[in-house]
């Protein structure tokens, strides 16, 4: 009684110092919030990014139109761990989501802990009008839906995936959603998305409080399902490719459409120049079905660098200044303070977190010396229920890439590629990281990750 007691009393001071530090108006300090989170999208798959088969203007224009990120970290390399760790502030584990959140309970690894407050509660505090676009994939039911976690608004996915971008069902059943009312829509899932998300924009303009809005694709996660037009007009300009490799691309592409869309219906209201953008992807590419994570060893799934180093920008038009880069070292929990500073709220519980706020504003960010920590869990006789993990300390990564494989130590600085494995010549590296490891373990120890009874 006495835990639960202090976390409600947690809660209520977060919501009281939220309203004491928000401004209630919508000012030139306080914009518009637009994050842009899309669905296994590699290092390596945008044209701004290396890409010479796949062109996409409208995220290109992103990347030039403000500070892009060289080193931007997801937070796991799966969906649900990742997104949990965006709205949370917080590594996943640490909120209850070490794995993916499943539709069937026997093959779902996390549980988002009710008592963890969310980007969209601060801000909605904070004055903002909260909405969401997309795939939610942090619950199927009350409370960890999205109108039960701080959203005013939800249109969107509450599942994991879509086993087809036009029926949008997942093993028969679909999750389809408009706030807690069961939809139908016809369409494909990507045209869908962006089109509700220009119809947001376009509502939000007739409003004085400035909004957020989360627009989470499901593209280009498997089925690689683009419509056929997309694959067709790949195919034709891109002399050589495989069909495999040209329906990705076509899939890519289509959802580039759709945020060039999205980006024209803050221009067409208005809102543009007062909107702040932030782009990236929840875990790298999946290569089993073409992707390209550049240069980076792995893909999705895996703990080597091509699995969770992923493309991402922040754009604030006359505050960041267009064509800027950084290589400062950031993960996707870092857009929670973040946000929270540019709203002008402050937590009031820890977060792990780092504001990049002032890298943004062009500001001499203090060197960075934090660890940096992954974490899935997943089932499956590859897995069996069991976690495995990565660990960052300044240039050297210790990972494993299955739960039951020995920690391999890497130099990332003489050995981005992670190709020779260091653990048994520096011991003594190894030994410290080891440990290092081990206090996130005996902290994540005590979060609960199961739904309660």
């Amino acid at each position: 009684m006495r835990t639960c007691s202090l976390k409600l009393l947690s809660k209520a001071l977060l919501v009281l110092g939220a309203w004491l530090y928000s401004p209630c108006t919508h000012s030139a300090n306080q914009p518009n919030i637009l994050i842009i989170l899309v669905d296994d999208l590699g290092y390596g798959d945008l044209s701004s990014y290396g890409a010479e088969d796949v062109r996409t203007p409208h995220i290109d224009s992103l990347m030039d139109a403000g500070m892009r990120f060289d080193r931007f970290y997801a937070n796991c390399p799966v969906c649900s761990p990742t997104r949990a760790a965006l709205l949370s502030g917080c590594y996943p584990d640490l909120v209850g989501v070490p794995g993916v959140i499943r539709t069937h309970k026997k093959d779902s690894w996390g549980y988002l802990d009710p008592d963890t407050t969310l980007l969209p509660e601060i801000l909605r505090e904070a004055g903002y009008h909260t909405g969401m676009i997309g795939k939610w994939h942090l619950g199927l039911e009350s409370p960890n839906i999205p109108t039960e976690r701080g959203f005013q608004f939800f249109q969107g996915f509450l599942g994991d995936m879509m086993d087809d971008y036009y029926t949008h069902r997942r093993h028969g059943y679909h999750y389809m959603r408009r706030n807690k009312e069961a939809i139908d829509p016809v369409g494909h899932a990507t045209d869908l998305f962006s089109q509700w998300a220009s119809d947001y924009v376009q509502e939000r303009a007739d409003f004085e409080d400035p909004f957020f809005l989360y627009l989470a694709y499901n593209a280009p996660h498997t089925p690689i399902q683009p419509p056929d037009a997309w694959f067709q007009r790949v195919k034709a300009r891109e002399s050589g490719i495989t069909d495999q490799r040209a329906k990705l691309v076509a899939l890519i592409e289509h959802m580039d459409s759709g945020i060039g869309q999205v980006l024209a219906s803050l221009e067409q209201s208005g809102q543009r120049q007062d909107t702040l953008v932030v782009f990236t992807s929840d875990n790298g590419g999946q290569l089993g079905v073409g992707a390209n994570c550049g240069f980076h060893r792995g893909g999705k799934q895996d703990m080597y660098e091509g699995g969770i180093i992923v493309p991402a920008c922040v754009v604030w038009p006359g505050r960041i200044e267009a064509g800027a880069r950084t290589d400062l070292l950031s993960m996707s929990m870092d857009l929670f303070p973040t946000l929270c500073e540019l709203a002008s709220v402050h937590p009031t519980r820890a977060i792990d977190g780092v504001s990049l706020l002032p890298a943004l504003l062009g500001e001499k960010s203090p060197h960075q010396t934090r660890d940096m920590v992954w974490v899935r869990r997943e089932g499956n006789m590859q897995y069996q229920g069991r976690d495995y993990y990565a660990f960052r300390r300044g240039d050297w990564k210790l990972l494993q890439n299955s739960p039951f494989a020995p920690y391999e130590l890497y130099n990332l600085r003489s050995d981005p590629m992670e190709q020779h494995n260091m653990a048994r010549k520096e011991k003594g590296i190894h030994r410290v990281m080891v440990r290092g490891l081990m206090d996130h373990l005996q902290n994540a120890g005590r979060i609960s990750w199961q739904k309660r009874p």
